[in-house]
């Protein structure tokens, strides 16, 4: 190892970031590797919502680091609220804290720890039932109106089946479908108004059609083998969404912010969240070969907008998302897509 490489590896371990066990025995950091170190030590230094919080406890527990999960759970507790979500700042949303989750549970189970098991399973009780949802037990995204948004595919759903509550899963799924797909575009509005029964926002946003996309494969990820027509119900669901937002991928392999509309700003989040959906696939085996050129195109698009100090730039952008920026959950699917990148790199060495 020649003295930049030394330096260079000094300079990551000190960032505080544990190494996935898949890579311990490596002698030099993988490209990917270094890309999620950065990610991370970026992603730790943002302030963060329900979630924000909870999505990057997820993008730790992709990539096998267990003390960052715990920490970000044990964080996620001190801001629960009395009835039981976690992570909440502010008035926060019925379901967002759901995203974290599976990371919050896999916490309880590494350390054994009674308050962390106690206030996962509460989180849990809420979802089921006190969360505001439609008459058709369909749950909103939001406090201030019967809302079902795309971004819900990656929370109560993927927490659910995490913890083995598949029916309440696919239920949930399927309340979000019949809202929001559009069958001729295989895209996903943003959001439904079951108030003024219709589309309240029309528009294909990336962002959402990526979190749905996310979310799809790691409930299919979850399902057990016995769920194959499940599972299989899922990925054909997933495959027509990858075709409907891969129609409109930009030439450098990235898209826009609303995924039909060339007017909008460029947004890199949603080429990291598909690339993870379809590394995730292939690593399952429920994907075809077809989708590796479009996710490994993705990723090298996704990596050209990483600056030096690990921000992905170019993004729907926090706190607003109604401009280019940054924003944790793109530092949060950096880490996921390049986990799973990466692992199925090594299976096929």
């Amino acid at each position: 190892m020649n003295r930049r490489e030394l330096i260079g590896n000094a300079a990551l371990a000190g960032v505080g970031i544990a190494l996935p066990q898949w890579v311990s025995a490596t002698k030099r950091f993988p490209e990917g590797v270094i890309r999620m170190k950065r990610a991370a030590a970026a992603g730790l230094a943002m302030q963060r919502r329900d979630w924000e919080q909870g999505t990057l406890a997820q993008a730790f527990l992709e990539a096998g680091d267990d003390e960052n999960v715990i920490r970000l759970t044990k964080a996620a507790i001190v801001q629960r609220a009395p009835d039981g979500r976690l992570g909440v700042m502010d008035k926060g949303s019925p379901t967002d804290p759901a995203m974290g989750g599976e990371a919050y549970w896999r916490a309880a189970q590494l350390t054994g720890d009674s308050e962390i098991h106690d206030a996962v399973q509460n989180m849990l009780d809420w979802i089921l039932h006190k969360a505001p949802r439609a008459p058709d037990g369909t749950l909103y995204h939001i406090f201030e109106g019967p809302q079902v948004w795309s971004d819900g595919y990656f929370s109560a759903p993927c927490f659910l089946a995490a913890m083995g509550r598949y029916d309440e899963a696919l239920f949930q799924i399927d309340g979000y479908r019949k809202r929001l797909w559009d069958p001729d575009k295989k895209l996903l509005a943003h959001i439904w108004d079951d108030g003024e029964k219709a589309q309240n926002r029309k528009e294909f946003w990336g962002g959402g059609n990526g979190w749905a996309a996310a979310g799809l494969a790691r409930v299919i990820r979850l399902l057990p083998p016995g769920r194959k027509d499940d599972r299989q119900r899922l990925t054909a669901f997933v495959t027509d969404l990858l075709d409907g937002c891969l129609a409109h991928q930009r030439t450098d392999g990235l898209f826009h912010d609303v995924v039909d509309r060339p007017d909008t700003f460029l947004e890199t989040n949603l080429a990291q969240m598909l690339a993870f959906t379809i590394y995730t696939g292939l690593l399952g085996g429920w994907l075809p070969q077809r989708f590796r050129a479009a996710a490994d195109r993705m990723r090298s698009a996704a990596r050209a907008q990483m600056d030096r100090f690990g921000y992905v730039q170019h993004v729907c952008s926090a706190p607003n998302f109604d401009r280019s920026g940054t924003s944790t959950e793109a530092q949060a699917f950096a880490i996921m897509m390049e986990s799973a990148g990466q692992k199925l790199e090594i299976r096929r060495t």
